[in-house]
């Protein structure tokens, strides 16, 4: 009786593990039909990317290809004008392409993602409006985006930079025209900045982004010549920072880059009257004394308003930008203010203007006349003598060029 009952237990494990057997080897069979699928689907993807990648005769092809269907595309592969969509003319964009470097070996060209990024820049650097408008993927966007702004950023210092030596006679006759008078034959520039709202950063670095008025502030100081084209920028200080600190912690000021011997930057009463390291003439301070600090101040505010003009084409011409919280991580909008300055001296050099609206003026901090270290010298009397020569034009035959703190 027991030996029946093993028996049968034998027989029965015995047909279990034959059944289990069966069942393991057509597994193995599913797996390797299903390998075998996916190997086959793989080589038909790669044959149809070498298709597409290269040419009959082997050589290489653009395989991006764009849909020309999309009304943004329409303007770009027309004669249409370009201003209303992007901001900038035609005329200006290919200027933008010739200058910038051309590195691509595939992928969308080099044209199309300049555009891509004009346009990133005009609908107010939104990277979802800008997929939507082109009909691409958000990430391609982005890549063209940043690949646009690290190319714009290797020609910054060819774009913007100071005037040469032999230049600095037609940039005070500039300032001249300006101002009305030769009292200002030697302004070298006008000195201001601007606050550019961005997103708010995370919280360790919040409170120190924060202006008076509570906004997360990013600021650019730029100083432009008198036809309103930028010769330096300098960005990435925070809106708790004041005008005057903003320009000592600037490279230009520390290394005393800028201007020349015998020439000063005209700047707004937020800034401190100085002649040494760096020459920076101010504005009287109210109340005012006479009718000679009363002249020189209305000379000195058409001379040196030319900054807030450039300001204003930038705000006209990049609203979403300047006028809206500016919707990138806080270590990218440093590049693209300076993008956005770049774009305003290429659109000089081929005159495409755009009617300034009147923008607000930019907050005045505290009128600083004091010197913060011994190694700057007041301007207070190089500001009393112009002055005093642009009151008695008449009385004073001796040039500029002769008084002792040329």
């Amino acid at each position: 009786m027991e030996t029946n009952r093993r028996a049968l237990v034998t027989v029965a494990i015995g047909s279990l593990y034959l059944k289990a057997e069966e069942e393991a080897a057509e597994l193995r069979q599913l797996i390797q039909r299903r390998r075998a699928r996916m190997r086959r689907m793989r080589m038909a993807r790669l044959r149809q990317m070498l298709s597409l990648i290269f040419l009959n005769d082997g050589t290489p092809q653009n395989y991006a290809q764009v849909n020309d269907q999309v009304p943004i595309l329409k303007i770009v592969f027309s004669d249409e004008d370009t201003k209303p969509a992007f901001k900038l003319a035609r005329a200006t964009i290919q200027l933008l392409v010739q200058v910038l470097p051309r590195k691509k070996r595939h992928g969308w060209s080099h044209e199309m993602e300049v555009f891509m990024f004009v346009y990133w820049l005009a609908c107010g650097a939104s990277y979802r409006v800008t997929s939507n408008a082109f009909s691409m993927p958000v990430a391609t966007v982005c890549r063209a985006v940043h690949h646009v702004v690290e190319e714009m950023m290797t020609i910054l210092h060819r774009i913007i930079h100071f005037p040469k030596a032999d230049e600095m006679e037609g940039v005070g006759a500039g300032f001249v025209h300006l101002a009305g008078h030769e009292a200002f034959c030697f302004a070298a520039g006008a000195i201001d900045g601007c606050r550019i709202k961005i997103r708010p950063p995370a919280r360790p670095l919040k409170k120190s982004h924060l202006n008076r008025k509570l906004f997360p502030i990013v600021i650019l100081q730029g100083i432009c010549d008198s036809r309103g084209k930028f010769i330096d920028v300098h960005i990435g200080n925070t809106g708790s920072v004041h005008d005057a600190l903003v320009l000592r912690s600037s490279p230009m000021f520390k290394e005393s880059l800028y201007p020349p011997a015998g020439y000063f930057l005209l700047g707004d009463g937020g800034y401190p009257c100085l002649q040494n390291p760096v020459a920076v003439i101010t504005p009287f301070r109210q109340p005012i004394a006479g009718s000679v600090e009363a002249r020189f101040n209305s000379h000195h505010a058409k001379a040196s308003c030319v900054i807030e003009r450039t300001f204003g084409i930038l705000k006209t011409r990049w609203r979403s930008i300047f006028l809206r919280g500016l919707e990138v991580r806080p270590l990218f909008v440093p590049k693209v203010v300076a993008a956005c300055c770049v774009l305003h001296n290429v659109c000089l050099s081929v005159n495409d203007i755009l009617e300034v609206d009147h923008p607000q003026h930019e907050e005045e901090g505290d009128n600083l006349e004091d010197c913060a270290d011994e190694q700057e010298v007041s301007g207070n009397n190089l500001r009393a003598r112009l002055a005093a020569h642009l009151s008695a034009p008449t009385e004073l035959n001796v040039s500029l060029q002769e008084h002792d703190y040329i």
